[in-house]
């Protein structure tokens, strides 16, 4: 039998009129610090998002969404919060803010694999 690590998760969501705190949820990011784990999965479903606002910008929600995978993935060449250590670079993708974008609670749990749990949070989360 596999060890089981403790990972964290949050939810990714869009929310097109902060106002109406209605939300769409888009993605999903997961740390397993002990596995070194620290990943960004989303999809926007168009036509569930402009249901909420016919009039959203994708293009802009794209660029924001690919910023926040480029962080979690450490890529160097978005900006100096990507140089963090996954942990860092998690808890400032989750910390509270009133965007378009805005990520859920934290919440933890425990996986033999952070890249299949990723996947099924994903499917049952988002998809």
């Amino acid at each position: 039998m596999q060890e089981r690590h403790l990972f964290e998760y949050a939810v990714i969501r869009v929310v097109p009129r902060v106002e109406r705190e209605e939300f769409l949820n888009v993605g999903v990011i997961l740390l397993c610090k002990k596995q070194g784990f620290l990943k960004a999965l989303y999809e926007v479903n168009p036509q569930r998002l402009q249901a909420l606002c016919p009039d959203f910008d994708l293009e802009e929600l794209a660029a924001h969404l690919d910023a926040l995978a480029r962080i979690a993935a450490g890529d160097l060449t978005a900006g100096p919060i990507a140089k963090l250590d996954a942990a860092g670079r998690f808890r400032w993708l989750t910390a509270q803010r009133s965007t378009v974008v805005q990520l859920s609670k934290v919440h933890p749990g425990l996986c033999e694999d952070p890249a299949e749990m990723l996947e099924r949070l994903f499917r049952e989360l988002v998809q």
